[in-house]
């Protein structure tokens, strides 16, 4: 059942005195022609830009580069959607019959855009002001915990630089399967580590996501031995 609008107001930590713009953010394209997809771009820009500036304003020491993936970890999807999460957002939304049979209020996709919706509503609503405490109330806690230099770099990257400062051969990435609906597939990914004789497994909703979770395995199997 979806929730009420007023409890996730709650959470947010802010009132709309347009409700109907909220009710708009968490309407997602597969319920009708009137949905969230403007206000998901604006909500995208309000975020990269407060982001952008928090970390500026941060990390005086920082190189632009260094920068630049600070932001990308904060912004990605899986970030967004680990925020509405915490939200509970996805009791909220609006879906079509056949993302809602599909499990679409939890898919990660769909609450990553929705979030990014409500900021844009939230500047509609209340200016852009408003917009930018609710970016640096939601994102406080990752904020004052940004991730070290080394940890931005994703895991095969890091298996690789791993494997070279040692002189070893480089890993292979192998499809395996793909399975399920078109909509909703699961891959699964073997990586080959020639110096530890072995392969790792790693499963994901999309092939780069199954080969991070390979690589993040055979990592720690090199570290740990």
């Amino acid at each position: 059942m979806r929730q009420s609008l007023d409890q996730l107001s709650e959470r947010l930590g802010y009132r709309f005195r347009d409700p109907e713009l909220l009710d708009a953010a968490l309407t997602h394209r597969s319920f009708g022609r009137r949905n969230n997809e403007r206000l998901e771009f604006l909500g995208d820009a309000l975020l990269n830009f407060v982001i952008g500036w928090e970390l500026y304003e941060r990390c005086p020491n920082v190189s632009e580069g260094v920068l630049s993936r600070l932001r990308a970890s904060l912004v990605k999807g899986d970030t967004l959607a680990a925020v509405a999460f915490e939200l509970d957002l996805g009791r909220s939304l609006r879906l079509g019959a056949g993302a809602r049979k599909t499990g679409g209020y939890r898919r990660k996709s769909i609450l990553a855009d929705a979030l990014e919706a409500v900021l844009g509503a939230v500047c509609l609503d209340g200016g852009s002001e408003a917009g930018i405490e609710i970016v640096k109330r939601l994102f406080a806690d990752r904020l004052a915990n940004l991730p070290s230099e080394v940890e931005l770099k994703d895991p095969k990257t890091r298996l690789q630089e791993h494997l070279q400062a040692r002189g070893e051969l480089l890993p292979v990435y192998q499809l395996d399967t793909i399975s399920g609906p078109e909509h909703d597939q699961r891959f699964e990914v073997l990586c080959q580590v020639p110096c530890l004789q072995r392969g790792f497994r790693g499963v994901g909703t999309s092939r780069r996501e199954a080969e991070q979770q390979a690589a993040s395995l055979a990592l720690m199997a090199l570290e740990s031995g």
